[in-house]
This record gives structure tokens, C-alpha cells and sequence, in this order.
């Protein structure tokens, strides 16, 4: 079995983190995910983290979880954590879940 791969890239501006994140969130990928939001949140947390979306193809219940524990400690630090270009399958499963309303959700068509 291969192993899922979520590569992310980073962008930084003086009030904003964006991470472009491709490919599957779940119980192998999420560490790496906590741990650069982590980070970004360490020192001096920017007003908003942004999760681009845009090139999630998987996202499992341990990703959702991680993404609703990211928001609250992105919160804790002052900051603001949103979702932006979240997918069909993605916005299907926050709804059924009901995780929608615990996330912030902005649309983007850059």
C-alpha cells in the first residue's frame, strides 16, 4: 500500500499565512500539518491562517479533527483559521458532520 502524500506549501505575508495543501489529509498526514500551523501560531500569530483547499483530494475523521483542533488553537492565539476553496466531497462531509459550522469557510476564486 502507498503511503498519502499532503504536500504544503507555505506563503507568508506580514498579516497572513496561507498553506496550500494537495493531496490527502489523514491519520499519516496530519502531524506535519499541525506542526507548520503550530508553528505559524508560536511566535508572533499573523491575523489569519488560510488553508488553501483547492488540491485536497482525501480528508478522513482524523482530519477533520485536526482541522476543527487547529481552528481553536489558532483562535487561542488571536489568530483567525479559515478554509478556503473547500471542495464538493470536502463541504459534503463538514455538512454531514456537522463540522460546517465549527469551521471557518470563506469562497475564493483566485
Amino acid at each position: 500500500m502507498e503511503r498519502p502524500e499532503l504536500s504544503i506549501a507555505v506563503q507568508r505575508a506580514p498579516d497572513e499565512v496561507v498553506l496550500h495543501l494537495a493531496g490527502e489529509i489523514d491519520v499519516l498526514t496530519v502531524t506535519n500539518l499541525s506542526a507548520i500551523v503550530n508553528e505559524a501560531v508560536a511566535a508572533e500569530p499573523p491575523a489569519r491562517i488560510v488553508l488553501d483547499m483547492a488540491g485536497v483530494t482525501f480528508c478522513d475523521s482524523q482530519g477533520l479533527g485536526t482541522l476543527v483542533v487547529l481552528s481553536r488553537k489558532a483562535q487561542h492565539a488571536g489568530s483567525l483559521l479559515a478554509l478556503t476553496n473547500v471542495g464538493d466531497f470536502l463541504m459534503r462531509v463538514l455538512d454531514i458532520t456537522g463540522l460546517r459550522s465549527a469551521l471557518m469557510i470563506t469562497s475564493t476564486t483566485s
